[in-house]
Formats: structure tokens, sequence, C-alpha cells
């Protein structure tokens, strides 16, 4: 029997937000704790039997979902509202099941603690959004380096270091192309190696950062993170620790973005400014005026106006806040161009917004947008967590009252984002 296309009535009976929009936000709003930093800190709970304890942890199914990861290996977990107790004493083997691992690409950042710890790991090709290739060449080239053994086959990663002691060996490490994965797979790796690594051409997102920062709390001897060489100096073990994670620079770029697109001043805190320097100087530049004190960002809307982005590694834009800054420039005066270079298949937001009365053109990676008066509302899919997100923004400043769907994707990487904007006068209403 062939197959009927479902009625906007059927695709509104789905799980989606339904968004009152054309109304001004006013307000603070928390930001959580970074989601990317803190689903590599809990690979890095791997390295050591002893317990770790992270703070500031985001509710996120991304996170629920590297815990069963974990838990599947041995590791111990406990969590309360915002920090999570991970212990590996009992760490007994090295291949989580496909299942766990397939709808998250963080799972693969195992596989450095694996082999640092055990020398042996067995890893499915991971999943998460659909927005790229994103292959994961470079950290098996960089696993390589150390002197691991790596093959894939029938879409499992199998490695292991040959000889007695079953210890990675440190090497020079240089990535062609400055992987933030790539970069933390081998730094995780190199904690526990014998002898010295360097990374070349190495991430420098705050992430980076923070992985580093924790891992020289717990023992290790990392320098250089944040900029393009890191050094590592390996130990024989690591010790347990406590550390709080970074605040979500991409939480905060949204809200500030949510702000801007409904010509509205609102506080996000706390934030890191330094880490979204350049976002802070497009907001800047199409029209924002921003007050920085320490933690927290105050932004005050004029007339939004064009502007052109191009998404780069940090510190350049980021390819995360794309979409969201796109929604933003559909509504500003005159015309912007966004061109999108790090993800080949992140412009899945286009069609979206045109559907809402927004004048885009689209040539392979590059976005052309003539900005409108308002946008109107529509019932619309995010195709991935940041395209969802760029719906929700862009609902916000709709005339009428839109339907967003794409929940399983904003949960990933948004903590109650209706909670958060709702409590600065947002109309917010989820249905399961």
């Amino acid at each position: 029997m062939p197959k009927v296309a479902a009625t906007t009535a059927e695709k509104i009976k789905r799980p989606h937000l339904e968004i009152k929009g054309d109304t001004l936000l006013s307000g603070e709003i928390k930001i959580s704790g970074a989601k990317n930093s803190a689903l590599v800190l809990m690979t890095a709970s791997l390295l050591t039997d002893e317990v770790i304890i992270l703070k500031n942890i985001p509710d996120l199914t991304d996170i629920s979902g590297m815990e069963e990861i974990l838990v599947s290996m041995g590791v111990t977990v406990r969590r309360t509202a915002n920090e999570i107790s991970l212990q590996g004493a009992n760490l007994n083997h090295s291949n989580p099941p496909y299942e766990l691992v397939n709808g998250l690409r963080a799972s693969f950042f195992c596989i450095g603690p694996l082999l640092g710890r055990l020398g042996q790991a067995k890893i499915p090709l991971p999943g998460g959004c659909r927005i790229g290739a994103r292959p994961v060449i470079e950290h098996i080239k960089g696993l390589k380096a150390l002197g691991a053994l790596v093959n894939v086959e029938h879409g499992v990663v199998k490695a292991s270091v040959p000889g007695i002691s079953r210890r990675l060996n440190g090497a020079q490490v240089v990535l062609d192309c400055p992987s933030v994965g790539a970069t933390e797979t081998v730094l995780m790796a190199a904690v526990l190696a014998n002898g010295i690594t360097t990374i070349e051409n190495a991430a420098q997102e705050p992430e980076v950062q923070d992985l580093a920062a924790m891992l020289n709390v717990m023992g290790a001897r990392v320098k250089g993170a944040g900029g393009p060489k890191i050094t590592i100096e390996g130990v024989d073990r690591l010790n347990g620790c406590n550390y709080t994670v970074i605040p979500d620079r991409i939480e905060a770029g949204t809200f500030l973005i949510a702000a801007a697109i409904t010509r509205s001043s609102i506080t996000v805190a706390p934030v890191m400014p330094e880490h979204l320097s350049v976002v802070l100087k497009k907001l800047k530049d199409c029209g924002c005026s921003l007050e920085i004190k320490k933690n927290t960002i105050k932004i005050i809307p004029g007339e939004i106006c064009s502007v052109d982005i191009t998404t780069q590694p940090f510190p350049g834009f980021p390819t995360d806040l794309q979409a969201p800054f796109m929604a933003l420039l559909t509504t500003a005066k005159g015309t912007s161009v966004v061109t999108e270079k790090i993800y080949e298949n992140r412009m899945q937001h286009v069609a979206e917004l045109q559907r809402m009365g927004a004048s885009i053109r689209l040539q392979g990676s590059t976005a052309v947008i003539e900005g409108v008066p308002q946008l109107s509302a529509a019932p619309v899919t995010g195709g991935d967590l940041r395209s969802t997100a760029a719906m929700v923004l862009a609902s916000l400043a709709a005339r009428g009252t839109s339907q967003v769907e794409g929940l399983q994707h904003l949960d990933r990487g948004y903590s109650s984002i209706e909670t958060k904007l709702n409590n600065v006068g947002a109309h917010i209403l989820r249905n399961e």
C-alpha cells in the first residue's frame, strides 16, 4: 500500500515546541557547563582507577548516553543535579556495544584512554548529527604514530599496542587539519605513553584547553594547549580529581543571538568572553552593543545590519553558531554572505528558514541572505542540533506561532532551552 504523506496536523502531533513569536525578552539566562568539554572529560576517567568528580555538568541526552557507554565498560557512575562521579577501578573491557556508540559521536573519544591504560580498544565508528563526513582518519593516524596497530573492519575500529608492556611510545604527531577530536584523542593516549609526544597543528579550542587543564590536575604533564603545538611528557599513572567544566560558549552565543533576533536586551552568565571573541565582534558589527564584565555579557541590540561570516577553527567563527547566526541575518538590513568551511552538509536549516519567509540563495556551502523585515510562523523541522536551535531563534522573531520539530537533536546540546527562554519572557510550550 503506498505511503501517504503526513498532513500538517499529523506532523504537529510529533514532539515539538510551540513558539509564539514577535515577543521581547528581558532578564538573565544562566549558562550551563560545556557539552563538548564535559563529554571528553568523562572519557578521561578511563585513564585512572581513582575517582573523578566533574562539576557543572549539563543535563543533556548526550551526557546520559556517555554515562551508559562508560557503565557498559565497568566504570562506576554516580550522578546528582549538576555533578557526576566516575571511577574506572573496575574497568573490565574495552569494547562498548554498538547500540550505545552509534548515536553519539563523542563515544569515539574512549579509544585514546583505553589504549593508554589497557593497551587495546574496539570501538564502533561513531554516529551523531548528520552534518558531514567527519572522518576519524586523523585520530587513527595519530594513534598509529604512537605505536598502536589499528584496523577498521566492518565499521569497527580495532586498536592494540604490541609488546609486553602494552604501552604506547611518545612521538611527533602532525595533524593534516586542526581537528578537535583528533587532538583530544592523541592527547589522552599520550599522557600515559613512554617519553615525549608533540602534537603539531593542534586544535586550539577552549575544550582542548579544558581537557589539558584537567589532565594536569590528574598529574599529567601537558604544555602548550591553546596553541598550535602541544607537548606531552608521559607519566606512569594518573590520579583522581575534582574539576569544574567550563561554561558552554555555544549555548551562550545562542542566547545572545536570541536577544539580537528579537531586538531584546538580556544578560548571560557565567561565560568566558574570550571564548566568544569573534562572535562578539560579529554581533557588534551587525549593530549590537555589549557590556562585558568578567564572566557576564549584556547585549543591547540596535538596528541589525548585514555582515559576512566564514566558519573557521578556533579562534575563528565557530561552525556550531553558523545556523543560529544565519537566522539572525535573515532579519538584518542588507545582504549577508555566510560560508561554511568546516562541514560540507551544514546548510540543512536554509530550506526551513525559507519556509518562514527568509530570502536565501544557496550556492554549495555559501548562502547569500537578503534580509526581510520580519519572518512568518510556520511548522519547521531541525535536521541537526544547531539547525534546530536556529529554528527556535527564528520562531522567537516570527509573526505568529510556529511548531519546531527535531527535539531529539535539540536535547542533545541545550539543557531546558524552553525553560530558560520562558524565564526571560518567551512563550514556548513543549508538546511530547
